[in-house]
């Protein structure tokens, strides 16, 4: 039985003070209890910091580690994907999987507990397989030729024979035609890129970088002049029941939100990226509207080729608007939601095993995270 404490605890009620976790072998919590004399607390562990139990990446591409400094940032959509394609296949098979050994292991450390992970290939399924972090897999699907789901099917396969957690996603609406996004909206579980950029909008009124790509490549793209924007696109061809992650979200709106909320049976979870959207086009996701909102949020780092780290702190420290416990939440609790892990990690609370994670580095006058705040695993 380990028994820790810190000035102050992320419990199910919010940030506390005068908490004490104790937390059996195997990792599960068997009490939170009143702590206001540590100093006469038998075999307890103190830190400076705040306690919280492990993060969840809610979206994260693990098999673009090897791309970690291939791509220039701030090029925009049209820049970056540009940039991916020139990057795609320059590691070998055995430098990519060493890649995503080490980022793997890195996430675990700095405490994350669980992660929504992006797959195009079956390249990092070993990897996972071996992980003590819970991976839920997104097969993605994409591609405005493809007429059927069988390149996202064989990967599926892999993944379940790994023993993997695994779904197949439209990898966005922009990238799928009609009938391939309904095929590809099949599973219960989904995770889209979504309105992530002013080229995306644009492209519905048919300009834009992203629209001067398409004639570029010759893009067949017949859902153009059919829907008015991504959000119109969303709520006619995905269905109500599907339990939604909808990634980056920095061009909607309030009134969007709003409708895309009374859609789905069950409300969507709104994943935040805010150092890959400024990595990509100096965006910054749309907090504000979606507190206004009062919607679930978690957050993600997203890949390598869009940042330049798979750091959670850091991506909590770029929202200082956001009250910290409230961040603090999205990265937890939310992601949890996200994954469908709700039930499992995200909270302390007695009887789950959701890890112990120690922040350091807290301003607790201000309540914000400082430059040098990190993150560390403690069980």
């Amino acid at each position: 039985m380990r028994r820790i404490a810190a000035p102050y605890v992320l419990t199910p009620e919010g940030l506390q003070r005068g908490v004490m976790i104790e937390v059996a072998d195997d990792g599960t919590v068997t009490a939170l209890r009143e702590c206001h004399a540590p100093d006469r607390q038998e075999s307890l562990e103190w830190y400076n910091g705040i306690l919280m139990p492990g993060m969840v990446n809610a979206h994260c591409h693990l098999e673009l580690s090897y791309m970690h400094g291939k791509v220039a940032p701030h090029g925009g959509f049209a820049g970056f994907a540009r940039g991916l394609r020139a990057a795609r296949g320059s590691a070998t098979p055995d430098e990519m999987v060493a890649a995503a050994e080490l980022r793997d292991r890195e996430m675990w450390s700095a405490g994350v507990q669980a992660v929504g992970d992006v797959c195009n290939d079956a390249l990092t399924f070993g990897v996972k397989s071996h992980s003590r972090i819970s991976y839920h897999n997104f097969v993605e699907l994409y591609g405005l030729g493809r007429r059927s789901a069988d390149a996202a099917e064989e990967v599926l396969a892999k993944a379940l024979d790994a023993g993997l957690r695994a779904t197949i996603t439209p990898h966005s609406l922009y990238s799928l035609r009609d009938e391939t996004y309904i095929v590809a909206t099949r599973d219960e579980r989904l995770s889209v890129h979504f309105a992530e950029s002013a080229e995306e909008v644009e492209l519905y009124q048919r300009r834009g970088a992203m629209w001067e790509w398409y004639g570029v490549a010759g893009f067949e793209a017949p859902f153009i002049g059919r829907y008015a924007s991504p959000t119109e696109r969303l709520l006619a061809l995905t269905p109500p029941n599907r339990r939604m992650v909808l990634v980056h979200a920095c061009m909607v709106t309030e009134q969007e939100v709003r409708q895309i909320e009374g859609h789905f049976e069950e409300p969507p979870v709104w994943v935040v990226c805010p150092l890959s959207n400024d990595y990509i086009s100096r965006l910054t996701p749309p907090v504000e509207v979606l507190r206004r909102c009062g919607v679930r949020v978690a957050v993600g780092t997203d890949s390598l080729s869009s940042n330049t780290d798979l750091d959670m702190v850091a991506e909590l420290r770029a929202m200082p608007s956001v009250p910290l416990a409230e961040r603090l939440v999205w990265a937890t609790e939310g992601g949890a939601e996200a994954l469908g892990l709700g039930d499992v990690f995200g909270r302390l609370a007695v009887g789950r095993r959701p890890g112990v994670v120690l922040i350091e580095g807290v301003d607790f006058e201000s309540m914000q995270l400082r430059p040098s705040a990190t993150s560390r695993r403690l069980i």
